[in-house]
């Protein structure tokens, strides 16, 4: 009996052990604190690298916000209400030339095209941007990047806005597809799903892609502080090589499959329509496979805030982006 009791507590201490040890390889997930410009089927590779589990694989929980605009987003990330910013690196340009010693880095491109499309009242297949000569295009929001890309797009096609072809913009962003459904101006420029949605109902048609005529340009970007990066270089890298991960998906994957994968994100968005949308964002070379920033793609972008008049000063993009962690995750 005394045998037996041993044997006993010796496997009843061995199970206790065997708990704790359990206990302590299991570690806590670190949470990030995530602000989005906007929550858009355009940023389908953050989804799928959120959704698929790579986030996790990484030992990070995402806790995404919804910024409502990329002057919200900076405001945040500054002010510390959040550790990486996903928004357009114009927000960054603005806050490197006030002068602030902890600007926020960009460290992750996403997107490299504008992702608007121009929509027209009738099918045009053979559509040429000279065509809008004395036309009125809902244009957005003034200072807004998506306008100041369609301004480029229109003078580098010969037309000047104001003179050649109106451009309005007193329209706010979430209100452009009811006021052209509701007749104002002959086209409008459009985010996806809406332009696609549109086309569903017979009442607008896609002409054009902003985004290709423009050309590659650093869109939207993660950014955090220089502070918050210096101190957390780990977690930057561990964070793109999630993020990576979701643009080979996107690389490797049909639209319908990427569809599949991101529709716990849009919950209320036709499956069939998630996936002509990835489509048309594919074809048109929206997102780029590697999570280097481009200088290219910065150059532009700043060619178009000069354009527009709203760059007084070019940020060089040796200061403002961080490229170590995206070429690391490239290389691994």
């Amino acid at each position: 009996m005394k045998t037996i009791k041993v044997i006993s507590i010796v496997l009843a201490i061995c199970l206790v052990f065997s708990i704790v040890l359990i206990g302590c390889g299991k570690q806590k997930n670190t949470k990030v604190r995530l602000i989005e410009v906007t929550h858009s089927i355009f940023y389908a590779p953050q989804y799928v690298a959120i959704h698929q589990g790579y986030f996790e694989e990484e030992g990070i929980e995402i806790e995404l916000i919804n910024g409502g605009g990329a002057d919200k987003c900076m405001t945040a990330l500054l002010a510390n209400q959040a550790d990486i910013g996903f928004m357009g690196p114009e927000a960054a340009i603005y806050v490197y030339n006030e002068g602030k010693e902890d600007y926020a880095q960009i460290f992750i491109q996403l997107t490299q095209r504008d992702g608007s499309f121009l929509v027209g009242r009738n099918p045009e297949p053979d559509f040429k941007w000279e065509n809008l000569k004395g036309k009125t295009i809902i244009g957005g929001r003034k200072g807004g990047v998506p306008l100041m890309t369609l301004e480029y797009v229109l003078k580098s096609h010969g037309l000047v806005p104001g003179e050649d072809v109106e451009v309005l913009t007193n329209i706010q962003f979430d209100l452009m597809a009811g006021a052209f459904t509701g007749g104002t101006g002959d086209y409008t420029t459009l985010f996806e799903p809406v332009a696609s949605s549109l086309e569903r109902e017979g009442a607008g048609y896609v002409v054009a892609s902003v985004g290709a005529a423009s050309g590659e340009v650093a869109y939207t970007a993660y950014m955090a502080k220089k502070s918050f990066i210096e101190k957390n270089k780990d977690l930057i890298q561990r964070f793109t090589n999630a993020i990576y991960k979701g643009q080979q998906f996107v690389k490797e994957h049909s639209p319908e499959e990427i569809a599949k994968a991101i529709k716990p994100a849009f919950p209320d968005s036709d499956e069939e329509l998630l996936a002509v949308v990835i489509k048309r964002y594919k074809d048109q070379d929206t997102w780029p496979y590697t999570p280097v920033p481009s200088k290219v793609a910065f150059d532009r972008l700043q060619d178009i805030m000069e354009m527009a008049g709203e760059l007084d000063e070019r940020a060089p993009f040796e200061d403002i982006t961080i490229n170590e962690f995206a070429e690391r995750a490239v290389s691994n």
